[in-house]
């Protein structure tokens, strides 16, 4: 992929994170932690739905892609199942009125369930019309669609503002679904030529099958995954309150910075490592890469624990602990990115069944630290549950790809991110009371990581020249 390329698929995790940064603390101004909080059960639901739902074909899709020669067929046979699974589930729970809205809520609502099942639906299309773009390598339509939610968002809630609509959660909640509803009708008019196909041809059962074989175990995996990543907000929903998980929602969301890097790698590096696969691997690209990622975690996380107190003036006063939440939040994106470039080998040689055990493990970890720590620390439990569990998935995922392909140098892999996991955990325990010596302490990680990265650093900018001087 071109470094022009790259530049237009950036735009969207970029935007979209710009527009989320500009809208959260205007949200905490305007409406309750509560309702924060309920907005956040919202995104775990959407998450979760799509994650069931597409049972492990919308990786299947991306898996196969570039060696699939009917690729309209391939969509096809990728979508359709669990959209129809998806809408027999929706239309049976609206015929129990406000159902969806009372499990998810704890609102009765008629308005709202149907509200939510729109959301859920449009969430599920748009997932795989988005695939689509991203497959086409058709980066500047891709962003688009990544950074519309949040700025219709922005929008519908400005104009509440100036109409002065009432701040309650039935108004919040019709601004996140108009949002994600208007952008799939924009994906599909920009993938119609692709899903309007679908009608015309047919699908190979076998392949098909083949397919879920492979995304089958994919779905045990995601949903480990799932839990993993949002096992926090669950157990603060049920053994704590929606003030603190709407205060821990916006820590998560102030860590939309490290999900920039996430969503720009994931995006540029599925794609690439499989046409890699097809093409013929190189090894050492693949560790190359690894050291740059292992290099970016560690500035991120020196960047976070020097600057964090600085979310503290954009945020009402009862949000001040925000500021001791966002490191240890960011070990959640930073840790996964960082997993994604040493689990290649599970993908490359399709050991779908070892990701599931990794996933399935960390959360289980996660289970439990969130047991034992939210109920007498409430937020600051989950946020060391979280970032614990994820230093942990990221050394199963590389242990086990190791073992199905080939061992990588691990020490500095291990040592580094370690190191950074203790200190965010220091952070949000010791921040309060001590915040000179939290900066002082990140200062003194920053100035130590650039002599250790020194040859990433110095190789790096030798790619970046090489790369942009063509």
């Amino acid at each position: 992929m071109t470094p022009k390329k790259i530049a237009a698929f950036a735009i969207g995790p970029i935007g979209s994170a710009a527009f989320g940064l500009a809208t959260l603390p205007i949200i905490t101004w305007l409406y309750s932690a509560d309702d924060i909080g309920r907005i956040a059960m919202l995104q775990v639901a959407s998450s979760f739905s799509t994650l069931l739902f597409s049972l492990g074909l919308d990786q299947a899709y991306v898996r196969e892609y570039h060696e699939a020669k009917d690729k309209t067929a391939l969509l096809k046979a990728t979508l359709t199942p669990g959209l129809a699974i998806l809408t027999v589930v929706l239309g049976t729970s609206l015929l129990i009125p406000g159902a969806l809205s009372h499990a998810l809520f704890s609102v009765d609502s008629v308005e709202i369930s149907w509200l939510l099942a729109a959301c859920l639906f449009a969430t599920f299309i748009s997932k795989f019309l988005s695939l689509t773009l991203r497959m086409q390598e058709r980066g500047t339509a891709f962003s688009i669609s990544q950074i519309l939610p949040k700025a219709l968002t922005l929008t519908i809630i400005a104009y509440y503002y100036i109409r002065s609509f009432d701040f309650d959660f039935l108004h919040l909640i019709i601004a996140y679904t108009t949002s994600i509803v208007a952008t799939t009708v924009i994906l599909a008019l920009n993938t119609r030529k692709e899903w309007l196909a679908i009608f015309h041809c047919s699908v190979d059962s076998n392949h098909q099958r083949n397919m879920l074989r492979f995304g089958v175990p994919l779905i045990m995996s995601g949903i480990a995954y799932w839990g993993l990543n949002t096992m926090d907000k669950l157990f603060l929903r049920s053994m704590s309150t929606f003030e603190e998980l709407g205060i821990y929602t916006v820590a998560s969301s102030f860590a939309g910075v490290a999900i920039i890097f996430q969503s720009i790698f994931s995006i540029v590096w599925a794609p690439t490592v499989y046409k890699w696969a097809a093409e013929g691997i190189n090894n050492r690209k693949i560790d190359q890469i690894t050291e740059y990622v292992l290099a970016a975690v560690v500035f991120l996380f020196v960047l976070a624990g020097l600057f964090s107190w600085v979310v503290s003036y954009f945020l009402p006063e009862r949000y001040f602990q925000v500021q001791y939440l966002l490191v240890p939040c960011m070990a959640c994106p930073l840790f996964y990115t960082l997993s994604e470039t040493t689990v290649v080998g599970l993908g490359i040689t399709r050991k779908s069944s070892y990701a599931m055990l990794a996933a399935v493990i960390a959360a289980l970890v996660n289970i439990i630290g969130n047991y034992f720590l939210i109920p007498p620390y409430g937020a600051t439990g989950a946020a060391i549950s979280t970032a614990f569990s994820f230093w942990g998935f990221l050394v199963l995922r590389t242990e086990l790809s190791c073992f199905v392909w080939r061992k990588i140098q691990r020490t500095k892999l291990y040592t580094s991110t370690l190191a950074c996991l203790f200190a965010a955990i220091g952070t949000t325990i010791f921040g309060k009371a001590h915040s000179e010596i939290v900066i002082s302490s990140w200062a003194l990680a920053g100035i130590i990581s650039l002599y250790f990265f020194r040859r990433e650093l110095w190789r790096l900018y030798v790619d970046v020249r090489k790369a942009f001087s063509y």
